[in-house]
């Protein structure tokens, strides 16, 4: 899976995992050295799977393995020696890719005075790596304008533009620094297309984990009832996408739209607001006009229940 950060590639394959019902273990490239040195072993992949299988071997053996950031571990032609983060690591990975048998310890000290293994299969793992890929756009590019592939220079250049990873090919992983063999077990490529500020309102709006309902629950907890209009989460979903992290940027732009109110909300007598469009862009100016508005009508407020 090729894409950018924050277009929401891991919780594409956490998702079909639940709904395929398998195991689903993530982990992370940088983490792993070659077996032998200091850092993890690709084979605690298999150990995590199966402790997410609740130790159903049957089940386990049917997981599905996310690796991110696999980018960093690739190994740049200059690299002269041994590379324990880098090549031993896409050696590791190769082994369990391949149908083989991974022996887990099993401890029965308690019940029996020895150790016992267990064994699982990975020919039915399914093995998903992910990264940025960042400078492979420009290998894909090099290589289609060297190339004579016989499309019309405007509408390739236009298409190299948009999204040049569609055009990528193993000799382009290649060169960026992976095995031959690795890549060659990786015959389907998915590229993941930037969010646009529509999709980002949209996730907003609707997506069941959205930052919006957090906000909502957390003004909640003191008593306070916070909407959002359209403007406000449009206006919202335009900030983040000019910050080019994603979905990931939504947290930022509204922490920084919102902090102070967390703070100074709960100790005013306001009890509900509405984050508009002018709070996204003057949220300090805004908060103030708010919470002078509320000093205000306080003795109103007072006086009307003394005459009660």
């Amino acid at each position: 899976m090729l894409g950018p950060t924050g277009v929401g590639k891991t919780y594409l394959i956490r998702y079909i995992a639940k709904l395929i019902g398998v195991p689903f273990v993530k982990a992370d490239a940088t983490r792993f050295s070659e077996t032998g040195y200091v850092g993890a072993n690709v084979d605690d992949m298999i150990r995590d799977l199966l402790t997410q299988a609740d130790d159903d071997i049957e089940l386990a053996q049917y997981g599905i393995i996310y690796l991110d950031e696999v980018d960093k571990i690739a190994t740049p032609p200059n690299i002269i020696g041994r590379d324990v983060s880098g090549r031993g690591v896409q050696i590791g990975l190769l082994k369990l890719m391949e149908e083989t048998e991974v022996d887990l310890p099993m401890m029965e000290f308690q019940q029996k005075g020895k150790v016992g293994k267990r064994i699982i299969n990975t020919r039915h793992i399914l093995f998903i790596i992910s990264g940025a890929f960042n400078g492979l756009k420009e290998i894909v590019n090099k290589r289609m304008n060297q190339s004579n592939i016989g499309f019309n220079a405007t509408v390739k250049s236009q298409t190299e533009l948009e999204n040049p990873f569609q055009f990528v090919t193993p000799q382009d992983f290649i060169e960026f620094g992976f095995e031959p063999e690795l890549i060659g077990r990786l015959p389907v490529h998915v590229i993941c297309q930037n969010l646009s500020a529509d999709d980002l309102y949209y996730i907003l709006k609707h997506s069941e984990g959205s930052i919006v309902r957090q906000y909502e629950r957390a003004f909640g907890a003191y008593g306070i009832e916070v909407s959002f209009s359209d403007a406000g989460l449009h206006r919202i979903a335009e900030q983040a996408y000019v910050q080019g992290t994603g979905a990931r940027a939504l947290m930022t732009v509204c922490e920084k739209t919102l902090r102070e109110y967390k703070f100074e909300m709960p100790s005013s007598s306001i009890r509900e607001f509405v984050v508009t469009e002018t709070v996204v862009e003057d949220p300090a100016g805004e908060l103030q006009r708010i919470l002078e508005d509320a000093d205000y009508n306080r003795p109103i407020v007072m006086r009307e229940r003394v005459r009660r």
